[in-house]
């Protein structure tokens, strides 16, 4: 499932239901979160969190000499700045943010008075300050991009090998997953000690510069990990010295050879169509139209591709469905790991209802014996609706025997076996880390302690009450009629995925309709009254604002609720989701009273998430920004 990236999907297209918009193309990040919006976790983990941007910062040449390369931390994200002399003398610098992928990012107003020096991104309205150090070697100051954070800079003293080692260079190789490929470049170099570093470009999802750790080469062997996808490759050089031989291993294996290449590829630039005044509802289609009239003869939406979207838009209660291509106002389509904000709801619900409680461990609503209790802090239901609980993103045995439908044959035994001997002690101060995992035991340890099966469960205490009767788990006869055929990214037709004990993950299918009632319910939750009058609809406008709450943090200038991302500078919560068929894009705006769901019944391809996309363009277009451009 998407999320993009955050999150956002890398090297995991086969068993991903949504990963956070993690890794997008950089410029496109930094833009979207400029402007209010916020990229799918992942491609996307979206992210989309932190925006340091490319820049080419002017100040004068001044002593100390502080032209280099240096790196530095920002809570759990690595930070690069590089600052060169131009042709005239004046310095220059860009910042790279290898954690998301993101490289060159622009500054302006660069300044070195003495020793004071402080340069912005205007990209994300950034701002950092403070003083070099005598010798040059580091820079202490704070980066300011709405609350001010230590960000002290320390020079990096890489000498190159007198003799690059026989790996050293530029690699590009094709990663294959079904019918869908990645093409990935690999940099490589070592150092006077002999010792190997690395970093990993995506260049089809322009994710850019992702750092290696644990880089090794002996005798013929070759291996390095990439900690922010949790992937690893290893493998052998060929005896001409041309060739890496491989396995990728990210939760499934897959093979990657690299070959020697003389030069880098680049990533493409990001295009934006001009800002238009803020576009009011009753004007949207006809710019709908307009924006997308390339993508319906010769892109995503052509007639060839079978491709199908509706695109749901509601403003200050007024709400209106755009289709285009072979979608129909009640088309149903899968919305992958949209299913999480619900699953997050639903907690909330049984919260309210004094059913449960958010401190409670996790271990205490599965069946008995099913994990031992550990020594350490456990796992509670909190942790697992703010992806803070430390479980990777899939358990090691799922193994499906269908590749079309991975999730069909993965049963609640599967995972309380992984549970019981993975265990559920939560890691000391465990970070956001996105995991489909954490959210499929979510719904099921939610279903068995309301002693209901996960599709009961969200009828009873989220769509009953909110008469969402096109959004299901599991489509009836009538509904199966409307289910739009999904399609993978390269417009293939696409089987659909039937999710059982990590439902909680992404098995909702819904309509453009039915979200946004969802979405309206998100924005008003005081305007409910009791929904239907049952006991669930009576508890849903006290849960709707309990799941608004912000409980923990993303990175800087994001943070999350239940399942929901919140973008601080805007106001604005989003998720986004994909499965093999299909991917869909969710936001809601509380500040400005918006909010925009796109379905698309196409998952991600080569180039991303077309839906994320289309649903940035969206909201660009209603906030009067520069949009995304839709023609690619």
């Amino acid at each position: 499932m998407n999320m993009q990236r955050w999150m956002v999907r890398f090297f995991n297209i086969a068993a991903s239901v949504t990963t956070i918009t993690y890794f997008n193309r950089a410029g496109q990040i930094f833009e979207a979160l400029r402007r209010g919006i916020c990229l799918p976790l992942p491609r996307t983990l979206t992210l989309a969190f932190l925006a340091l941007g490319l820049a080419v910062c002017a100040g004068a040449q001044q002593k100390p000499d502080i032209a280099g390369n240096y790196a530095g931390t920002l809570g759990p994200l690595h930070v690069k700045l590089h600052i060169a002399r131009g042709p005239d003398g004046a310095l220059n610098c860009t910042l790279d943010s290898p954690d998301q992928g993101a490289s060159g990012i622009p500054c302006s107003d660069f300044h070195l008075t003495g020793t004071a020096l402080n340069f912005k991104v205007p990209s994300v309205h950034g701002l950092w300050k403070g003083t070099v150090a005598e010798d040059g070697k580091s820079l202490s100051g704070t980066w300011d991009q709405g609350s001010p954070q230590p960000l002290k800079f320390i020079r990096e003293t890489f000498v190159p090998a007198a003799k690059p080692s026989h790996v050293d260079g530029v690699w590009l190789g094709t990663l294959h997953a079904g019918t869908q490929s990645l093409r990935i470049q690999l940099h490589v170099k070592s150092d006077a000690a002999g010792h190997e570093f690395c970093s990993l470009d995506s260049l089809d999802q322009h994710a850019m510069g992702l750092e290696c750790a644990n880089t090794i080469f002996q005798g013929g062997d070759f291996s390095f990990d990439v900690p922010i996808v949790h992937g690893h490759w290893s493998g052998k050089l060929s005896a001409d010295g041309n060739t890496l031989s491989g396995i990728w291993a990210q939760g499934a294996q897959l093979p990657l050879t690299f070959t020697r290449q003389t030069t880098a590829m680049k990533a493409e630039p990001i295009a934006f169509d001009d800002a238009l005044p803020p576009v009011k509802l009753e004007q949207l289609q006809s710019v709908l139209d307009r924006d997308l009239e390339r993508a319906l003869k010769s892109g995503a939406l052509a007639p060839s591709t079978g491709a199908g979207i509706d695109i749901g838009v509601i403003e200050h209660g007024a709400r209106r469905i755009f289709c285009y291509g072979t979608a129909k106002p009640d088309s149903i389509f899968e919305i992958g790991s949209v299913t999480k904000t619900f699953t997050g709801l639903v907690l909330a619900q049984l919260v309210e209802q004094g059913k449960a409680k958010f401190d409670e461990p996790v271990r205490e609503l599965l069946p008995p014996g099913t994990v031992a209790k550990p020594a350490g802090s456990e796992i509670t239901l909190l942790d697992l609706a703010t992806q803070h609980s430390g479980l990777p993103r899939m358990p090691d045995n799922f193994n499906p025997a269908d590749k079309d439908n991975p999730y069909a044959d993965y049963h609640a035994a599967n995972l309380y076996t992984f549970i019981g001997r993975h265990g559920v002690e939560k890691p000391a101060d465990a970070p956001f880390l996105y995991s489909n995992l954490g959210f499929g035991l979510l719904g099921q340890a939610l279903a068995t302690r309301a002693g209901n099966t996960y599709p009961a469960l969200l009828r009873s205490e989220i769509t009953g009450p909110l008469k969402m009767n096109g959004t299901v788990v599991t489509l009836s006869p009538e509904q199966q009629s409307r289910f739009i055929e999904g399609h993978d990214g390269e417009h293939h037709p696409a089987h659909a995925w039937d999710l059982d004990a990590l439902a909680g993950a992404g098995a909702i299918r819904s309509t453009a309709a039915d979200m946004l009632t969802y979405l309206q319910a998100n924005l008003h939750p005081e305007n409910l009254n009791a929904a239907d009058g049952t006991a669930e609809g009576k508890t849903l406008s006290a849960a709707l604002m309990e799941s608004r709450k912000l409980q923990a943090d993303v990175a800087p200038g994001m943070r999350i609720a239940l399942a929901w991302m919140y973008v601080a500078e805007t106001g604005s919560y989003w998720h986004n989701g994909a499965t093999g068929g299909y991917s869909s894009y969710a936001l809601f705006n509380p500040k400005d009273d918006f909010a925009v769901v796109v379905l698309f019944n196409t998952s991600i391809g080569n180039n991303g998430s077309f839906a994320d996309l289309v649903g940035q363009h969206v909201v660009q277009r209603l906030m009067g920004k520069p949009a995304i451009s839709l023609v690619n």
